[in-house]
């Protein structure tokens, strides 16, 4: 018989209270001292509008103080090799547990890096060929178009006892799959004479069509004209083969021009270290339109863009190389790595099979190994990165993730919540930054900070479940539940830019007709062929009248923390002249990074004081009180305002200062107006850039290239990042736009948008090799009475029809 006792429920274990992660006090960015619970082992999505606060809270100051305590767990001397984080500004944080961060920053464009390379699938590969392979040609490294092979052999020293030294010949050889010709890139690089110089002219006649690079000042021209290697007077065609080759390919040599020493070097090279070591998004646009004319990248003939050695692509299993491997689509290779029944390498095959499984599960079964990182899309690259976790054995981890759902079509947002929901069932806290409603609805907890952006932000309007969001009355729960209404009557072409035969990545030959003077949808499941066909096709065309084509990808802006919206955007350079005519004085002393700067602090605002292997401590600059500039230029003012009060406004306020009485500055109040245009009026001028969302940066950059003339506008997911209450800001945009007369051709999943369309055009039907086909043209309306695409399915439901 049971007895009270046996009958009762146990006590409570001590270790089984800790299950919440408590947040008091956080005042990181803009957050006005947050204090949070959030329940541990279940799936908590952060909400808002962007700017209100989120990343702060979760990235900056849950994950980073989670990571920062991990690091002090390693000995002295390892953490001096770590990266030193300081402790968040918070007073109480809680109940931490690891920490994995999935960001949604694109991979590096390195050359070099692949999707094989940056998931392990390529180094399990390796070895598989290396003990399988048919003939065996070496170690992995064989196989590996990162490793080149080296043969050297000499003597070398050997000392043995006490001052007896022996010299011993030895050799070293290492195998290497790098192809020699392109140096394991897959493509060689091959410079435009003809966009370098006119042949026609001399030197002195102005031949150079280089940009920056006039013959009668510029220094490097003059080099050359004065190097006594050519005739400055005889035009370039008429140059002897030796001087040719001393123009084009001359080693550096000491000249003296004008009395001065220079270096004199041959034309190739000196371009080469001028423009194509430099990363191209950092160059200002004429440079990079120059280089982009200038030089082409062809195909690596010896290695046919397999990056591999004859060898490496020589060594088979079941008639099939390393490089067919690699350029397979990963549910191909998945398929052809099952078949390898090998005991001797079972546990190799297991692990490699289930990488790819996760691939393949996790949606991204079309793409290939060999495809360069760089390609990915922030979604796509985001989904990589979760690879490594899926199977992981770990649980109760942190998981914090930036919009998974990024880049993905409402077809494979559902496989996406499947993943996070299979994350958190495993015992683990689901951490997740997010706008989409399909993602929000699946929440066991939200937390919606705001009201608004930037300093209107920072504080949490709403916790609880997503019912209680629907009926709380904050902005994200008041437009949870909006949805947009197709357009019923859309607007006419005035012409069409053609395509014909487009075949990049997996577009099957596609005929298509883009409509100008409308606002056009390009859509379709991810990996279907929406950017190589417009990215692809359009940047290098022109439009019916020969408007030029201004392309906003998803690439992120560069910035430092001296780069601020003011900096960025080109707007300091029109407040620095009006100061400067106003006062009489140079424009450089209104630069916090030239002339102007507090000489205690460089102009930085704080100074920053290492620590060695402790976190580095920033303080604000004691004399000039954080203001950035020396004391003598803040007695210099515009309007009754220094030049720190101007950068510490926001858009809105500068956008009235500039815009009448004494202030009054035309050309930085049409940059005002297009940062307003697109919702950042909330910004400060001076905040810098490492301190911005990942959607505000990419409002930043449209805000940025609507100055551009362009007749056609291409955007790359334009509502990444995007609140729901923000997104009809945006539509609005996009509104005005196509009225003044710009065609605007989007690249996008969102529904909104997608019935706010003039014309639609769905790639698919499917992804990689099942996709790079047009499975729908016509109008929203047409597409949602057609339903015979997913698209189309997604957009009628959506619209309630």
């Amino acid at each position: 018989m049971a007895t009270k006792k046996d009958t009762q429920s146990p006590a409570l274990h001590d270790a089984d209270r800790h299950d919440l992660i408590r947040v008091h006090g956080a005042r990181v960015n803009n957050l006005k001292d947050v204090s949070i619970e959030i329940p541990k082992r279940r799936l908590t999505v952060f909400t808002g509008v962007s700017g209100s606060g989120k990343s702060s809270l979760v990235f900056n100051t849950i994950a980073a103080e989670s990571q920062r305590l991990i690091n002090e767990t390693y000995s002295a001397f390892v953490q001096g090799f770590m990266p030193t984080l300081a402790r968040p500004e918070v007073d109480v944080l809680d109940g931490l547990t690891t920490a994995i961060t999935v960001d949604q920053q694109r991979m590096g464009a390195d050359p070099r890096s692949t999707v094989g390379t940056a998931t392990d699938a390529n180094a399990m590969l390796r070895i598989l060929f290396s003990r399988l392979g048919k003939p065996h040609i070496g170690p992995p490294s064989a196989y590996s178009f990162n490793t080149a092979s080296v043969r050297a052999s000499g003597g070398i020293t050997v000392e043995r006892g006490a001052a007896k030294t022996k010299t011993v010949k030895a050799t070293f050889n290492r195998t290497g799959g790098m192809c020699t010709r392109c140096e394991g890139r897959g493509s060689v690089s091959d410079i435009d004479l003809t966009q370098l110089y006119d042949d026609s002219k001399s030197l002195a006649e102005g031949a150079f069509t280089i940009p920056g690079w006039k013959s009668d000042s510029q220094w490097t021209v003059q080099v050359y004209a004065q190097s006594g290697f050519v005739d400055p007077d005889k035009p370039i065609r008429k140059y002897t083969k030796k001087e040719l080759q001393a123009f084009l390919y001359g080693e550096p040599v000491k000249v003296k021009v004008n009395g001065v020493n220079l270096t004199y070097e041959g034309l190739i090279p000196k371009i080469q270290k001028s423009f194509l070591s430099k990363d191209k998004e950092a160059m200002q646009p004429h440079i990079r339109a120059f280089v982009e004319r200038a030089v082409t990248f062809t195909t690596c003939p010896e290695c046919d863009g397999t990056r591999l050695s004859e060898g490496a692509r020589s060594s088979k299993i079941k008639r099939i190389s390393i490089a067919d491997a690699c350029t397979m689509e990963i549910r191909n290779l998945a398929e052809w790595v099952r078949d390898l029944k090998e005991p001797s390498v079972a546990p190799l095959l297991a692990a490699l099979q289930q990488t790819l499984d996760s691939f393949v599960e996790i949606g991204l079964g079309y793409l290939a190994l060999d495809r360069p990182a760089g390609t990915l899309s922030g979604g796509e690259a985001q989904r990589v990165k979760m690879i490594r976790h899926l199977g992981s054995s770990l649980t109760d981890i942190t998981y914090v993730f930036d919009e998974p759902t990024i880049g993905l079509h409402p077809h494979d947002i559902q496989r996406m919540n499947d993943l996070l929901l299979r994350l958190r069932d495993k015992g683990n806290t689901v951490l997740v930054v997010e706008h989409k409603p399909e993602t929000i609805v699946i929440a066991d907890h939200v937390v919606d900070l705001g009201p608004g952006a930037g300093t209107a932000g920072g504080a949490v309007c709403f916790e609880g479940t997503v019912e209680g969001l629907r009926a709380s009355g904050t902005v994200t729960g008041r437009h949870f539940d909006d949805r947009a209404a197709v357009k019923e009557s859309v607007r006419k072409p005035i012409g069409a830019l053609e395509i014909r035969g487009a075949s990049t990545h997996n577009l099957q030959d596609v005929d298509v007709d883009i409509p100008l003077g409308v606002l056009t949808v390009v859509t379709g499941v991810a990996g279907s062929g929406k950017s190589s066909l417009v990215h692809g096709s359009l940047p290098h065309r022109s439009g019916a009248a020969g408007e030029n084509v201004v392309s906003v990808d998803q690439r992120p802006i560069k910035g430092s923390r001296r780069s601020n919206p003011a900096t960025y955007t080109g707007l300091l350079d029109p407040i620095r002249k009006a100061f400067a005519k106003v006062n009489g004085v140079k424009p450089a002393l209104f630069s916090a990074n030239s002339e102007g700067a507090c000489p205690t602090c460089n102009g930085a605002g704080v100074i920053y004081t290492d620590l060695g292997m402790m976190a580095g401590v920033a303080t604000t600059c004691e004399d000039c009180e954080g203001k950035r500039f020396d004391a003598s230029v803040l007695e210099y003012h515009l309007g009754g305002r220094d030049i720190s009060e101007v950068l510490a406004m926001s858009v809105a306020e500068a956008e009235e200062f500039f815009g009448a009485g004494e202030a009054h500055t035309p050309a930085a109040h049409r940059i005002l107006d297009r940062l307003a245009d697109v919702g950042l009026g909330y910004l400060s001028l001076g905040q810098p850039l490492t301190t911005l969302s990942g959607g505000e940066r990419q409002r930043l950059k449209l805000a940025t290239h609507m100055a551009e003339k362009g007749g056609v506008y291409v955007l790359d997911e334009p509502t990444a990042g995007l609140h729901l209450a923000d997104v009809e800001q945006l539509l609005g945009l996009l509104d005005r736009l196509v009225d003044s007369g710009k065609s605007v051709i989007v690249v996008e999943h969102h529904q909104a948008v997608m019935a706010h369309a003039d014309w639609i055009i769905d790639l698919g039907p499917g992804a990689g090799h099942d996709g790079g086909q047009i499975v729908f043209e016509g109008t929203p309306a047409d597409l949602v009475a057609d339903r015979s695409t997913l698209t189309g399915e997604h957009l009628a439901k959506y619209v309630g029809a």
